[in-house]
């Protein structure tokens, strides 16, 4: 015959724990049902080794699902109230089974129940506020790298435009044949570190898409390192400086708007002149671009510089200038690709100004 194991209980106001008192505890079956929770198992208990069940009909409504967790000396059973509350009593019945008892190892009055639920808030808030104390010092040091990485271009950029707006004005039209071998240091710099807006996009530091980034970035280098870092023929060529002023003057107005988004400054003007001054000098820009692939080609063409190399039985190589016809036309897709972009930026943020005015 099935025997009774002893049973001691606590609560607290969402839970019910039961503690069996059943060694080696096998073939475990916990049920609850219509508010009856049923036990059963092979083990160890008060009367040796035998099968022990027992059957508890709840005071008030309790969720179906139970956990229960066994070990060598005990299984422990959680039961989950209907409502959070304190109950007067576990069972329906007024009389206390014979078999139950109170768990004083978790026992606690209601008060200190209570108590207990403050301690655990408290403890909850104190690990948010330092939580929040880590994320304000993990945006801080964001904050400070965007803002030294903004101001390393800006300053890098100004330089550009600013010696080349003097050298313009002093030597005239002779300034447009040097540029290549005056500016190229500083603007190798400023394009290598572009590289890290592709890996802020990519890793969530900053919100930007990562497509037009990439676009942007790679579409520079390779004018910027193959077209005229690899050939010299294209060194004093005029296309040289119309690239690199139309970078520079989109970038004076960009890093410095950027730099102020670090600290959520606004400068209506800058705004503008960010959201603005690219329609006409970014296709300018990427026009220039094209003018300097095209120019290039012959020059590839000549000294075969770059050419992919074919079979022997073919005898002959492909030219790069056959990879520069298929860029001018990713180029171009780009330029949709980027204007469409940055025509939506410019739209939603006036559109959300004007929101924020009504």
């Amino acid at each position: 015959m099935p025997l009774t194991p002893l049973v001691y209980w606590a609560q607290r106001h969402e839970d019910i724990y039961l503690r069996v008192e059943l060694t080696d505890a096998q073939d475990i079956d916990v049920r609850v049902h219509e508010n009856i929770l049923q036990f059963k198992a092979q083990g160890h208990g008060a009367k040796g080794q035998n099968e022990y069940e027992f059957s508890l009909e709840f005071l008030s409504p309790v969720k179906p699902e139970v956990i229960h967790r066994s070990t060598q000396r005990q299984v422990s059973i959680t039961v989950k109230k209907g409502q959070h509350g304190w109950w007067e009593r576990l069972t329906l019945k007024e009389r206390k089974p014979v078999f139950l008892a109170p768990d004083f190892d978790r026992w606690l009055d209601e008060s200190d129940a209570e108590m207990e639920i403050r301690e655990k808030e408290e403890k909850k808030n104190r690990l948010k506020a330092s939580r929040h104390k880590e994320e304000e010092g993990s945006i801080s040091l964001k904050t400070a790298f965007l803002f030294v990485y903004n101001l390393v271009q800006f300053l890098g950029f100004s330089w550009i435009f600013v010696n080349m707006t003097v050298r313009l004005f002093i030597f005239g039209q002779d300034s447009l044949y040097d540029t290549f071998h005056t500016i190229s240091d500083v603007m190798f710099f400023c394009q290598i570190l572009a590289a890290v807006e592709v890996l802020n996009a990519a890793f969530g530091v900053v919100h930007s898409g990562v497509i037009p980034t990439l676009i942007q970035v790679v579409g520079r280098n390779f004018v910027l390192f193959i077209i005229f870092g690899s050939l010299e023929e294209m060194h004093n060529r005029p296309v040289v400086f119309f690239v690199f002023y139309l970078w520079s003057a989109i970038e004076i107005v960009r890093y410095p708007f950027y730099m102020l988004g670090c600290f959520n400054t606004e400068w209506k003007t800058l705004t503008w002149l960010r959201y603005t001054i690219w329609i006409p000098l970014y296709p300018l820009g990427v026009l220039a671009e094209a003018v300097a692939v095209i120019q290039s080609i012959p020059i590839f063409d000549e000294t075969k510089l770059f050419s992919i190399p074919l079979p022997k039985a073919l005898g002959t190589s492909i030219s790069f200038s056959f990879v520069l016809y298929i860029y001018l036309v990713l180029m171009f897709l780009g330029l949709l690709i980027n204007f469409r972009h940055l025509y939506k930026q410019r739209k939603r943020r006036f559109r959300t100004k004007k929101r924020k005015a009504n």
